[in-house]
Order: structure tokens, then C-alpha cells, then sequence
């Protein structure tokens, strides 16, 4: 018995070979204005809508398929004989199958130039409608959005073998795909930066070998509008798969080194900064960091903002890394990092930080928190100087420095630095003195400890810190302010003759 066929598409890859496939099993094949062309095109037997509605298409196309010989032919339910005698009273042609895809809407607006009145017009209307009518009778219409299920399909068909799992996973796919559709609309659309209904729609990237242990299953997904900078746009050009753990690392450490404007390394673990340095050269940057924590960062996560050089890569040899992320790497550089088989060497396009996202979001339990990227940055014109002492010019750079680090190290945070290095960090302990005593700590035997300063992200809600720090060699310190007793820590540092800033600024990083 002949079949019914409708199709719409704006993809049009392998679409003349399903449609052959599909005429050798006995289908009849209805379809619309380019995709007719390409099977008349292609010598395929086809009837135009037209033909079936008994109207013409309008409105410059917009109008051509909501028509209810195509949506009765799509709902009738087969199993119910009213259904099926009134398709026959009114001369309705069951429809067993639609190929659609949706207007190019997501390509349209990521264009650079693009007008509202262009996107608006790749809104699809009619597919939809047709791929929702079919999907919602997928027990006898098969709904199919995606060409790379065509082979499939087929062979299917031919074997007389279209299973109801199929069918149900293509309705599924199809309702995957509109939703996706309408939240990018609504997004684009969308001025709230908060709205009442958050519509956000991802794209599956990868799937991953385990999640953060070997017993979760996991999967990376990105943004199916992705910013240009970012660790789902890097390209991996070295190693071996990417973990869970290692993608979070690396998307931290991107974050942080795409700060800097001096040539920067960052090295990550655990989503911590266990070493950042500047320097002239990434070489030079590399030194610092490595000096930072020579022992935390085997095994850690690396971030350039520089293409990295032979003599900088020599030197990363030596050691044992997970990922090294950079602009670029030289030739000779990357022949040498090469070497090591796991060992991931990944590009991303520095040129393009500027697009990192707004808004980050994170997964609890029965919903997300949504909010903006803390990008705020402090500069010495920002501080406010609240002890008798007054912090050098030497002393000020380094301040900023080590608040631009701390607002990246997770609470209670503390690090000492100096301008260009970080010497200690003390991250993510129940309370604030803790954190002191482990940053001081690792920094007290580092080279150049005694131009140290301590930045802390939040405020000290007790003198101890102050104190700890001030008898420990530190001569500055840069703090938000803002607590009940903050007078107690001035007063503190002014008993040891130290210098404070506040900014004003909490960085909390939980």
C-alpha cells in the first residue's frame, strides 16, 4: 500500500538519497518550495502542498502547511475508526512520515550584522507545527528532524523493522529539537536578565568516560549559542580525553589568566590557584608559578595567555601535567609537550576574551542559581587606605595583584603575594584564621616573602588575622571591610605598624 511522505526541510544533506530510498518503498512524497525544487532537481516524482490543500502558498511563504488536510492527515489516529472516516468524508490523505527541519533561526542571529526584522523571519511556524502534529501521533507517523538518522531509517524500512522504541525516540528527539528552537527564540527575544521563565538550550559536546569518581556517568554540554572564548570553544590538539574534573579546572583557569594583560601562567588544582605569575615573558611567567607551589602543581591544570615557546615548554616537560591551555604553541614547543601521549595541549582564541559569558549558572538540588560573573576588578584607585600607615607604590601594585588572585581562590580565601607572584594560598577552611596560618605558611620559605602582602576576600570578622600576619612579616594587607569590628583590625595593624586597604568589595567564591 502507498505511503505518505511530507517534506520540509532547510537542511538539505542527504536529502535527495532518503527520498529515493523512500519513492523504491512505495512512498508517495509531498513537499514545499526549495525542497521540491532539489527532488524535481534531482529527477525524484513529487507533489507540491499545493496540490494537497487545494491553496496556494501566501504571504511570501509564511502560510503554506497549516492547513488542515496536513495536520488531520498528521493526527488522525489510525486505531480509531471515527478518526479514519472522517478523514475519508473530507478527502484527507493519512500523512505517514514528515521530514522536517527548521529554519536556520540560530545561524541567522549569530551573523554579526544581523537585523531583528532578519531574525524574525527565520522564526519556522509551519515546521514545528507539522513536526509536533507527527510526533504526538508517533505511533503511526514517523517525525524525523535530524538527516543523521536517514540510514537508519531507511534500512529500517526495508526490513519492515521500524520499531515502537524508534518511533518513540524520534518523537523525542523531535520535541528535544522544538524546545531547543523556541529557547533560543525566547532568549533572543528576551531583555530580563532575570526572567520569570529561564529558557536556556544546550548542545551535547561530548560524552565523558565518568564524571567526578569512576562510578558517575557524566556528560559536557555547551551553550548552543557559545561564546567564542571559552573551554567548549577550545580546541584539544594533543592527548587524551578530557575528564569531568579536568574540564572544571580548565574553565577556571581560563577564566583567571584571560584577566591579566602582562604575559600571565596560571596553574590550577581543584579549582584553586596553587601558582599565578606575570612576567615579561611567559617563560618568566612560568618560573613564578612553578616557584609558587613547586609540590601542588604536579598533576595541575596550566593556563597561558601567550603562545608558548620551546624554552617554556622544555621546562613543563619536566614535569607531570594534566592540561596546558595557551593561545598557541610553537612549533618546536609543541613537538616537545607532544611527547607525552596523555598529556592535553589545547588552543582558544585570546583575541575573543572579550565574549566569555555574563551569567554563570549553578545546578542544585530541584533548581539553579543564576548569576553574574563576578568581573569586578580593584585597582590601588579604589582602595581606601584606613591605618596611620600608608602602603608604598611598591606595596600598592601588589595589592591589586593579590586581590585580582584572591576573588578566584575558593572561601574563606587568603593569598600573599607579592606584585607578580603568588607565594601562598590558603583556600575553602570553616573559618578565616585557618586560611592565614596556611597561606603564610606555604609563603614564608618562598623568595621574596619579605615584600610580601595578604589579600583576603572577605572581611576579618576578628583582629586574629591581622595580628597573625603582622607577626608573621606582613606589612600590608587589602580587605573588603565592611564588619561590626572592622575598627578592631585597623587598630591592630596600626599597633604593628602595618598598612590596610578596603576596597569594598566582598569576593566570596563558594
Amino acid at each position: 500500500m502507498t505511503k505518505r511522505a511530507l517534506l520540509s526541510v532547510s537542511d538539505k544533506q542527504g536529502l535527495t538519497d532518503f527520498a529515493k530510498g523512500l519513492v523504491a518503498l512505495d512512498y508517495e512524497l509531498v513537499s514545499t518550495g526549495g525542497t521540491k525544487k532539489a527532488l524535481e532537481a534531482a529527477g525524484i516524482p513529487v507533489i507540491g502542498i499545493e496540490e494537497v490543500t487545494g491553496f496556494p502558498e501566501m504571504l511570501d511563504g509564511r502560510v503554506k502547511t497549516l492547513h488542515p488536510k496536513v495536520h488531520a492527515g498528521l493526527l488522525a489516529r489510525r486505531d480509531l475508526p471515527a478518526h479514519m472516516a472522517q478523514l475519508k468524508e473530507a478527502g484527507i490523505t493519512p500523512i505517514d512520515m514528515v521530514v522536517v527541519n527548521l529554519y536556520p533561526f540560530k545561524e541567522t542571529i549569530q551573523k554579526p550584522d544581523v537585523t531583528q526584522a532578519d531574525a524574525i523571519e527565520q522564526i519556522d511556524i509551519g515546521g514545528p507545527s507539522m513536526l509536533r502534529s507527527a510526533a504526538k501521533n508517533f505511533a503511526a507517523v514517523l517525525p524525523i528532524v535530524d538527516p543523521a538518522d536517514y540510514d537508519q531509517i531507511l534500512a529500517d524500512l526495508q526490513e519492515d523493522d521500524v520499531t515502537p522504541e524508534l518511533r518513540k525516540r524520534l518523537a523525542a528527539k523531535v520535541f528535544q529539537h522544538t524546545a531547543a528552537y523556541d529557547a533560543l527564540i525566547a532568549q533572543y527575544l528576551t531583555t530580563e536578565e532575570f526572567p520569570d521563565k529561564l529558557t536556556l538550550t544546550y548542545d551535547k559536546k561530548q560524552s565523558l568516560r565518568y564524571g567526578e569518581n569512576s562510578h558517575q556517568q557524566a556528560a559536557f554540554y555547551e551553550n548552543a549559542l557559545p561564546t567564542t572564548f571559552s573551554i567548549t570553544a577550545a580546541k584539544q590538539l594533543h592527548g587524551k580525553e578530557l575528564s569531568y574534573n579536568n574540564i572544571k579546572d580548565a574553565d577556571a583557569a581560563l577564566r583567571m589568566v584571560s584577566e591579566y594583560d602582562q604575559s600571565a601562567i596560571v596553574a590550577m588544582k581543584h579549582m584553586n590557584p596553587c601558582g599565578v605569575g606575570l612576567g615579561d615573558t611567559i617563560e618568566a611567567a612560568w618560573d613564578k608559578a612553578y616557584a609558587a607551589d613547586s609540590i601542588s602543581i604536579f598533576g595541575g591544570i596550566i593556563a597561558s595567555n601567550r603562545p608558548i615557546d620551546l624554552a617554556t615548554a622544555e621546562k613543563m616537560h619536566e614535569l607531570f601535567l594534566e592540561i596546558i591551555i595557551a593561545p598557541s604553541f610553537d612549533d618546536d614547543a609543541f613537538a616537545v609537550l607532544a611527547k607525552k601521549k596523555n598529556l592535553r595541549l589545547m588552543t582558544v582564541d585570546f583575541g575573543q576574551a572579550h565574549t566569555a559569558d555574563k551569567f554563570e549558572t549553578i545546578s542544585v538540588g530541584g533548581g539553579m542559581l543564576r548569576q553574574e560573573v563576578d568581573n569586578a576588578f580593584e585597582t590601588p584607585t579604589d582602595f581606601t587606605v584606613v591605618t596611620k600607615t600608608q602602603p608604598t607604590e611598591a606595596q600598592l601594585r601588589a595589592l591589586a595583584f593579590g586581590q585580582q588572585v584572591v576573588k578566584h581562590v575558593k572561601s574563606n580565601a587568603i593569598v600573599v603575594t607579592t606584585a607578580d607572584r603568588t607565594l601562598g594560598v590558603g583556600s575553602g577552611q570553616m573559618n578565616r584564621i585557618d586560611s592565614t596560618k596556611i597561606a603564610i605558611e606555604k609563603a614564608m620559605s618562598k623568595p621574596g616573602y619579605e615584600n610580601a602582602i595578604l589579600a583576603s576576600d572577605a572581611f576579618f570578622p576578628m583582629d586574629d588575622c591581622v595580628e597573625y600576619a603582622a607577626q608573621h612579616g606582613i606589612r600590608a594587607i587589602v580587605q573588603p571591610g565592611g564588619s561590626i569590628r572592622d575598627k578592631d583590625s585597623v587598630a591592630m595593624a596600626d599597633r604593628y605598624g602595618i598598612a590596610m586597604v578596603t576596597t569594598g568589595v566582598r569576593h566570596f567564591r563558594h
